[in-house]
């Protein structure tokens, strides 16, 4: 080949290499293992997805543990999980070697800081917020929440070995309940109109769990308090 066809060639290349850059910079899709209803109603527990299969840098998930012996949070690769020892309490380790029943994760390589209005200072109206802002859009996505939190109430679910579950009765009256206060922690949450009973609960467009920045307490977030001033909001980019 000439020079001048090669030089030709060039800026078609480098279009092609910088496309293909950018391509692979943006966040993955957000994925739905399982589904909340399939375990709460029908008595999915068995483990549907190995954490070990998608603990990967950039990567943010949540869900619970397989049988529902407790709570599992993603952050950016490192797996939490955070169960109940009947002496100890709530005890949060880091391993991988676990499996969920239903699981949401996403791999995030871009996050936008978005602007809290004073008015947003718990769950209700955190969801109320996004919902306005960013339903139009159709598009699941990860969130995060840092810094100082006043006040937070989260479970665990602590089903017995063995038992079944045949409805959130059923699997809700084992749950072991913790506050906290004034704690500096993140807040990792899913958002989306469409995944209802799938990954949020029916009533509501997300799902949280926190985690302190010590990694020592983690759970399934019930309510927060939080004063938008001392926190940030960051949403996985939405192309």
């Amino acid at each position: 080949m000439s020079t001048f066809a090669l030089m030709l060639r060039l800026p078609m290349f480098s279009a092609l290499l910088f496309s293909t850059i950018a391509c692979s910079a943006q966040n993955g899709p957000v994925i739905a293992t399982g589904a909340m209803r399939n375990t709460m109603f029908n008595g999915q527990l068995a483990g549907l997805i190995q954490l070990d299969s998608i603990a990967k840098p950039g990567t943010y998930g949540i869900g619970p543990m397989e049988y529902l012996r407790g709570e599992v949070l993603l952050l950016d690769g490192v797996v939490f999980v955070s169960e109940v020892e009947k002496e100890l309490g709530m005890q949060v380790v880091q391993r991988t070697e676990v499996r969920a029943p239903f699981f949401v994760h996403q791999r995030v390589t871009e996050w936008t800081t978005v602007q809290i209005p004073d008015s947003v200072v718990d769950l209700p109206t955190l969801d109320g917020f996004l919902t306005a802002r960013f339903a139009q859009s159709g598009e699941p996505f990860a969130f995060r929440i840092g810094g100082v939190i006043p006040s937070v109430d989260v479970h665990i679910v602590d089903v017995p070995m063995g038992s079944e579950v045949n409805g959130p009765d059923d699997a809700h009256q084992h749950n072991k309940d913790y506050h906290l206060e004034d704690r500096t922690m993140d807040l990792v949450g899913f958002f989306s109109t469409k995944h209802k009973a799938v990954f949020t609960h029916h009533d509501t467009n997300i799902h949280v769990h926190a985690i302190t920045a010590e990694g020592d307490w983690m759970g399934h977030v019930e309510q927060v308090r939080f004063s938008p001033s001392s926190v940030q909001l960051q949403i996985a980019t939405i192309r």
